[in-house]
């Protein structure tokens, strides 16, 4: 059934548009003009996003931050087997679903740190990536402000995560 709601959205579009008796296809190169448009002024955020998550990765940053975090989230109740993916997860989808999946063949999905894991990813955000989309789409250019407070709600919906998963 599902699958039948993208092509119906679709054909509900072109026929109220028709009904109001708008030059659909007109409108649908319009739009197209504006995702052309997006997508360019998007893509020196992204490439620089993805370019400092690599770095990150292939530097041994990551690592050595996950060794000296580890102790501190033990103490938190955070499985220090999730403090790779915890760094990781507010820069790369991919990569923390890369780290994710490793965590379900390490540990078992049915395992503490693989529920906490997937919690996290569930209820987390790429903030660093949605603030590079978010900055080439509006004119705002100050948004460090906004970036620490994402990246607290982060902190705080991993604790809770990792408490909630404990508990159940």
């Amino acid at each position: 059934m599902s699958v039948y709601i993208l092509p119906a959205f679709i054909v509900l579009n072109f026929i109220l548009g028709a009904l109001r008796r708008v030059p659909v296809f007109d409108a649908f190169i319009e739009g197209a003009k504006g995702a052309v448009r997006l997508a360019t002024s998007l893509f020196p955020y992204l490439a620089a996003v993805l370019i400092a998550v690599n770095l990150f990765k292939i530097s041994g940053l990551a690592d050595r931050l996950a060794e000296l975090l580890s102790p501190a989230f033990r103490l938190l109740g955070i499985p220090p087997e999730l403090t790779e993916l915890i760094l990781v997860r507010p820069m790369s989808g991919s990569g923390s679903l890369a780290l994710l999946e490793d965590v379900y063949k390490t540990y078992g999905a049915d395992s503490y740190p693989a529920r906490a894991a997937s919690v996290i990813v569930g209820s987390s955000e790429t903030v660093f990536y949605v603030a590079a989309v978010y900055a080439s789409g509006t004119k705002i250019r100050k948004y460090r402000g906004t970036l620490a407070i994402s990246l607290i709600a982060t902190g705080v919906g991993t604790l809770l995560s990792c408490l909630l998963c404990r508990l159940m």
